[in-house]
C-alpha cells in the first residue's frame, strides 16, 4: 500500500551507531555542559528582576541587594536573554554529539548518562528560580484555593470565588480573575491537595507545582528513550530534541505549565500501550498470538495513564485512538477488530474519567470550560491569523472591522480540517502505513496549529513524541528553528517591555554572542565535520527495539 503522502513518509528513518565520545570531544562537551550551566543560573539570577514574581509575599523586595535586580529592568534583562541565549547554544552545540550536523550523522555520540546528567545541571537553577515567562502558576493557585473552600472552579473565577481583595486573586492576570479553570479535574485534584498543605503561602505554593511539574518531567525522560528504541532512533537523539528542548526548560520547567505533567502520563502510558502490543517485535508470530493476563493488564493500566493526561489537559486523549488502531491492526485489517478496540479501550477511559471526576467532587463542569482560553487572539494559530489578517484588510479598505464574524467561520472550518487529517492519520495506523508514534505527533501537531488559541509551548505536544520518530532534517530544521526563534523572542515576564529596553537588551546580547563565538572558535565545535556514511551500522539493534519479554519485564 503507498505511503500516506512523500513528505509525511520521509520523516522517519534508522539512526546510526556512533562511537562514545573520544579525549578531544570530551572537553568539547564539558565546556559545552558548562556554557548551559552558566545561562541557566544567569537566568536564575535575572529572575529575581524580570521574573513573573508576585506581586504580595515577594521574598525578595525589600532586600538590600536580591532586591536590586528589580531597580535595573533593563540590565537585568539584558541578563536574562544574554543567559537564554547561552543555553540554547549550549543546547545547539549539544545537538553535535546527540544528531550530529544537517543530514549527517553524528562522529561520536555520548551516551545516555552524560545527556542525564548535563539535563539535570541545566534544570536546577531554573527550578529554584521564579516563575518565568508565564504567570499562569498564579491562576492554578487561586483556582486551586477555590477548590478547596468547596466552591466549583469552573463556575467562578478567582475574582468572585476569593474576592479582589485576596492575595492568591491579586496576582491573576486581569484577564483571567472572573474566567472559570480550563483545565482537567486531576490536575484541580492535585491542586486542591496542594492547597490544603501551602495555604496562602505564594512561595511553597509555586514550588509544589513544580515538584508536580519534575514528577511530569521524570515521565518523559523514562517513557521518551523507549520509545524512540521502537522506531529506530536513538535514545540520546530523542532526549536531545525531546526533554533538553529549549522551550521545556523555559516554558515548562521554568514557566511551571502542567503541559509537562500531561506529556508525562502521556508517553508513559503510550509506552505501557505498546509494550503489551509487542507490536515492534518483527516476529509475525508473536505478534498474531493473543494477548495473555499480563498483556492485558498492561494495556488496561497504560489506556488508564493515558487518560490521567487527558484529566489534566483534554488533547491527551487523542493518543488513545492510535493505540486503539494498533490494537486493532494486531487483530486483523477489518472493521470489526476496530470496533471491538475502541469500545474495549472506550471503556476503561470512561471508568477512569468517572472515578476522577466523582472522586475528586468537580464533576464534568470542565467540559463546559474547554474554550476559555479563546478569550485570547494568538498569532500562532492558523485559523486565528486568517481572521485577523481578513478583518484588517477590511478596516484598511474601508468596509469595516469584521474580525469577530471571520473569526467566527474560520475556527469551525479549521478544527474540522484537523478531525479529517486525525482520521487519515488513524486510518494510516491501522493498515501499517504509519507507526502510531509518528502519527500520533502528526495528529497533536495538526490539532494544536488548526485550533483557536496556539501558545509558543503547545507546539511540544507534537515536538515531544516525534522526537522518537522523526529523525530526518524534514522534522529536525523545522522543528530546531521554531524552538530557538521562540526561546529568543519571549519575554521573560511573559508581558511587554519598553522598546528601548529591548533593543539595548538585544545589541548587549548581539555584543556578547559575537564576542563569545570568536574567542571560542578553536574550544567549541562551532564548525561541524561529518564523518563517512559507509562504515555506519544501524542504530539500534532489533533485539534493543523490543527485547525479549523476560528482559522487558
Amino acid at each position: 500500500m503507498p505511503p500516506v503522502s512523500y513528505r509525511i513518509a520521509a520523516l522517519p528513518g534508522d539512526e546510526a551507531q556512533a562511537p562514545r565520545l573520544d579525549r578531544r570531544e570530551a572537553l568539547q562537551f564539558t565546556r559545552i555542559r558548562m556554557l548551559g550551566a552558566t545561562g541557566a543560573v544567569l537566568m536564575a539570577i535575572s529572575a529575581l528582576g524580570v521574573g513573573a514574581q508576585p506581586v504580595h509575599q515577594n521574598p525578595v523586595s525589600g532586600v538590600r541587594v536580591m532586591g536590586l535586580f528589580a531597580r535595573t529592568p533593563t540590565s537585568v534583562l539584558a541578563m536574562c536573554m544574554i543567559g537564554t541565549v547561552a543555553v540554547i547554544l549550549a543546547w545547539l552545540l549539544l545537538g553535535r554529539f546527540a544528531v550530529g550536523g544537517t543530514g549527517f550523522a553524528p562522529a561520536h555520540r555520548i551516551s545516555r548518562s552524560q545527556l542525564d546528567r548535563t539535563l539535570l545541571l541545566w534544570v536546577i537553577p531554573l527550578v529554584i528560580a521564579p516563575p518565568m515567562f508565564s504567570n499562569d502558576v498564579y491562576s492554578y493557585l487561586a483556582q486551586s484555593e477555590i477548590a478547596r473552600r468547596g466552591m466549583d472552579p469552573y463556575v467562578v473565577g478567582p475574582a468572585t470565588g476569593l474576592g479582589l481583595g485576596n492575595v492568591l486573586t491579586n496576582n491573576v492576570p486581569n484577564i483571567w480573575r472572573e474566567t472559570p479553570a480550563p483545565y482537567g479535574p486531576l490536575f484541580l485534584w492535585i491542586g486542591r491537595g496542594i492547597a490544603e498543605i501551602t495555604g496562602d503561602n505564594i512561595v511553597f505554593g509555586v514550588w509544589s507545582h513544580r515538584l508536580l511539574e519534575l514528577g511530569g518531567m521524570a515521565l518523559i525522560v523514562w517513557a521518551l528513550p523507549r520509545l524512540a528504541r521502537r522506531c529506530g532512533v536513538a535514545p540520546v537523539s530523542a532526549l536531545w530534541l525531546g526533554a533538553a528542548n529549549p522551550l521545556v526548560l523555559f516554558h515548562l520547567i521554568a514557566g511551571v505549565h502542567n503541559d509537562t505533567l500531561m506529556l508525562g502520563l502521556m508517553l508513559a502510558g503510550l509506552e505501557c500501550c505498546l509494550r503489551a502490543l509487542a507490536c515492534d517485535t518483527g516476529d509475525q508470530r508473536r505478534s498474531s498470538l493473543p494477548l495473555d493476563w499480563h498483556s492485558w493488564a498492561l494495556l488496561g493500566f497504560g489506556t488508564t495513564l493515558i487518560t490521567l493526561a487527558a484529566m489534566v489537559k483534554i488533547p491527551a486523549f487523542v493518543a488513545l485512538g492510535f493505540v486503539g488502531m494498533a490494537l486493532a491492526r494486531r487483530w486483523g485489517t477489518r472493521i470489526g477488530p476496530v470496533i471491538r478496540a475502541a469500545t474495549g479501550l472506550g471503556a476503561i477511559a470512561a471508568v477512569t474519567t468517572l472515578v476522577v471526576c466523582w472522586g475528586s467532587g468537580l464533576g464534568f463542569g470542565w467540559i463546559y470550560t474547554l474554550g476559555t482560553a479563546n478569550a485570547v487572539r494568538s498569532w500562532m494559530s492558523v485559523p486565528t491569523a486568517l481572521g485577523i489578517i481578513t478583518g484588517f484588510g477590511g478596516v484598511l479598505l474601508g468596509l469595516g472591522d469584521h474580525t469577530t464574524a471571520v473569526l467566527s467561520l474560520t475556527r469551525p472550518l479549521a478544527m474540522a480540517a484537523a478531525v479529517l487529517f486525525v482520521l487519515r492519520m488513524l486510518v494510516a495506523t491501522w493498515t501499517g502505513r504509519l507507526h502510531a508514534i509518528g502519527a500520533l505527533g502528526l495528529s497533536i501537531g495538526a490539532v494544536v496549529l488548526l485550533s483557536s488559541v496556539v501558545q509558543p509551548w503547545y507546539l511540544l505536544w507534537a515536538i515531544v513524541p516525534l522526537a522518537a520518530w522523526a529523525t530526518t532534517s524534514r522534522f529536525l530544521v523545522p522543528a530546531v528553528s521554531f524552538s530557538v526563534v521562540v526561546g529568543v523572542v519571549v519575554m521573560p515576564r511573559g508581558a511587554e517591555f519598553g522598546v528601548f529596553q529591548i533593543v539595548e537588551a538585544v545589541c548587549a546580547v548581539v555584543l556578547v554572542s559575537v564576542l563569545f563565538i570568536v574567542l571560542t572558535r578553536n574550544a567549541l565545535p562551532w564548525q561541524y565535520r561529518p564523518r563517512e556514511h559507509s562504515t555506519i551500522a544501524k542504530a539500534v539493534p532489533a533485539d534493543l527495539i523490543c527485547p525479549p519479554r523476560r528482559a522487558r519485564d
